[in-house]
């Protein structure tokens, strides 16, 4: 079996390396054949190592003095960070072919500014995007952009649905994916301009484009694609996330509330674990950086090792499948589509 080698910025995130590295550790009992070059304070990283031999032997340290403070401007972190630190370098070890994917729980804003110029945007792409997988009731769904961009135009989302089916298609395996556009209402008259001009877009185009979809059909799994720009997503990702543990909150106060609710929790204990389970944003962490040329995943700063251990399971699973060239197929196919809403928009 061929091996897969991921780079991984092992400072990011809230808690660095003893996070990045307890994560990797349970990725590699899952993937044994997967090597992982790591980059940041090699003291620090070490340390961690000690403490899960098999994964030390399957990776190797690259000590970088400079880290990415979460808190810095892109701009900041481009120019302090600039070659030296361990979030670039893992991004160029994609660049240079010494890495398949790179993953990092560090300042967003940063990793896309520093992935933007290390690794430029596939051909025919103006804007790259976030996608995240999102737990829905049938499923799994792909939605973008839930960061990278404040608004959109008409051939931005359709480069986003393009690439987003290119996702679904290679890591879910689904032959031909559904497509929504977030929107206000399902009515075609309702949206901005840019939304309603897409919306004609992919109509026309040779995607499984479905209509438009509001904020409560994202977690029924109306479709397996939905497009918005990074702003919109971003707050439905982050208000999904905060009422997933509110209603986590909700069920524990609920259950404690008296004897009897003990009680009842006991015999619905695995139940109750299910739920949890589902409901643990976690689990669907890692946020692909689409349009690149090269796999770049995003963790939540403050995820656990578990939820970063499934961000590299996200790259992993991008890299062993063709999805750069998945999303060229598909962007190739609409450029005459793009050409003219560039050339001339929609009235």
């Amino acid at each position: 079996m061929s091996k897969t080698v991921i780079a991984i910025d092992a400072m990011g995130g809230d808690y660095g390396p003893a996070v990045t590295i307890a994560g990797l550790a349970r990725t590699h009992n899952a993937r044994p054949h997967t090597y992982f070059r790591l980059y940041g304070d090699a003291a620090k990283i070490n340390a961690e190592l000690k403490k899960h031999p098999k994964l030390a032997a399957a990776s190797e340290v690259i000590h970088c003095d400079v880290e990415v403070e979460m808190d810095a401007k892109p701009s900041q972190a481009l120019r302090k960070g600039r070659k030296v630190s361990g979030m670039w370098r893992a991004i160029q070890a994609v660049k240079d072919g010494e890495a398949q994917a790179c993953v990092s729980a560090g300042n967003t804003g940063a990793l896309m500014a520093m992935s933007k110029v290390i690794l430029r945007t596939q051909p025919g792409i103006e804007r790259p995007a976030i996608a995240c997988i999102w737990p829905t009731i049938r499923g799994e769904s792909v939605v973008l952009d839930v960061g990278a961009n404040i608004g959109g135009t008409a051939a931005q989302y359709v480069q986003f649905a393009a690439m987003g089916a290119a996702y679904a298609r290679t890591v879910f395996g689904i032959k031909k994916p559904e497509i929504g556009m977030l929107n206000i209402g399902v009515e075609e008259m309702k949206g901005t301009d840019a939304v309603k001009e897409a919306a004609e877009l992919l109509s026309e185009s040779e995607l499984n484009f479905k209509g438009f979809v509001e904020g409560d059909g994202i977690g029924r799994g109306e479709v397996d694609v939905v497009v918005t720009d990074g702003f919109t997503g971003n707050i439905a990702l982050k208000t999904a996330e905060g009422t997933a543990r509110q209603m986590a909150e909700y069920l524990r106060q609920a259950m404690s509330s008296s004897l009897l609710t003990k009680i009842g929790y006991l015999f619905a204990k695995s139940g109750f674990a299910a739920l949890r389970a589902r409901m643990d944003p976690n689990a669907s962490n890692g946020g692909m950086f689409l349009g690149l040329n090269g796999v770049v995943v995003k963790s939540h700063g403050g995820t656990d090792a578990d939820g970063f251990a499934t961000a590299v399971e996200v790259a992993i699973e991008a890299a062993d499948a063709d999805m750069l060239g998945e999303i060229s197929q598909r962007i190739e196919k609409i450029q005459a589509l793009l050409d003219d809403a560039l050339a001339a928009p929609l009235d």
